[in-house]
């Protein structure tokens, strides 16, 4: 570290090197569900429908998950709100603990999720929030196998992501763990 004399006092210069990187990924992006395959068009169909039994009197914000499974079954979620917030839980992990009680070990090949709501108009997709995108990655760690997820509202955009490890890049995973 190259040493400094300034005014009678010492100053260390410090030399820093940093290396810039950079975050990128492909998604697939739709005008809207007509566009998608007949199996994904109806999957986000089922999110959509779904938005109706979601629990949510406090945000009337309306979240509804569908996932195909390795095995062919469908497994669904939604929102449950409680008038102690902290105690509500999303609509994806709701799923993810569907999949998981009902056929432990098997794969989630797609998940689509939508939302409908009596404040906004639900006209594109949405991400899932960041406890979800944890809980989203730790489902593919422990099948070893991506979740692809459909993004879409009642209408408009539909995006396609290959895997929702693409929605959490520095996640924290079991790895740190070992």
């Amino acid at each position: 570290m190259p040493l400094m004399i300034f005014r009678g006092i010492f100053v260390f210069k410090r030399i820093v090197y940093m290396k810039e990187n950079k975050f990128e990924f492909t998604f697939e992006e739709y005008a809207d569900s007509s566009e998608l395959n007949e199996k994904d068009a109806w999957l986000l169909n089922e999110a959509r429908l779904l938005t109706e039994t979601a629990y949510a009197p406090y945000s009337n914000f309306f979240v509804g998950a569908a996932a195909m499974l390795a095995n062919g079954e469908v497994v669904a979620g939604t929102n449950q709100e409680n008038a102690s917030y902290p105690v509500g839980i999303c609509a994806e992990r709701v799923l993810l603990g569907n999949a998981a009680t009902l056929f432990p070990g098997i794969a989630i090949d797609t998940l689509a999720i939508s939302y409908n709501s009596d404040s906004i108009k639900s006209d594109h997709p949405i991400s899932p929030c960041g406890m979800c995108r944890q809980a989203l990655l730790e489902y593919e760690g422990r099948i070893h196998k991506p979740i692809r997820l459909i993004l879409g509202g009642m209408e408009g955009k539909v995006l396609v992501i290959q895997s929702a490890i693409q929605l959490l890049p520095f996640a924290f995973t079991s790895n740190e763990l070992k």
